[in-house]
């Protein structure tokens, strides 16, 4: 028996997600993408799951913070693995980088928001960082 195999199932229960089949299918192949990705990536990877599932899947893994929501100006929302053990806090999101060439947007896993003073009384519930310009691969391009 494979002793280093992730425990998909244990992973979407400590979220409060009942593992079925379909969300566990839908869990490993977001795994799969190294950065971003859109639904629409993901229903083309995923052939046999209908939209509607997909979408509210996302929904529901996005609420309990299994993964990340973002906004980068694209009109197609993003969402990103949260690769720690635990849901994610506000203090623990990272900042992305969306190219304009390329219309890639990449996790800079190891680059947090910075703390932001707001007045007393809000309740923060998401931040969203994002950089934009150039990835090095559109870089190099325009640089030849």
């Amino acid at each position: 028996m494979e002793t280093n195999r992730p425990d998909y199932t244990e992973t979407l229960t400590r979220h409060g997600i009942r593992p079925t089949a379909v969300r566990l299918l839908i869990y490993k192949t977001a795994l799969r993408f190294h950065d971003t990705f859109s639904m629409s990536e993901l229903e083309d990877a995923l052939e046999s799951v209908d939209k509607s599932t997909v979408f509210r899947t996302l929904l529901l893994f996005a609420a309990r913070h299994l993964l990340h929501e973002i906004e980068d100006g694209s009109g197609s929302t993003k969402y990103c693995i949260c690769r720690n053990d635990r849901p994610c806090g506000i203090d623990e999101l990272h900042c992305h980088f969306h190219c304009e060439a390329c219309r890639k947007t990449f996790c800079l896993d190891y680059t947090h928001i910075p703390a932001v003073r707001y007045p007393a009384g809000f309740e923060v519930r998401q931040i969203d960082y994002l950089l934009k310009g150039l990835c090095p691969d559109c870089r190099a391009k325009r640089h030849v």
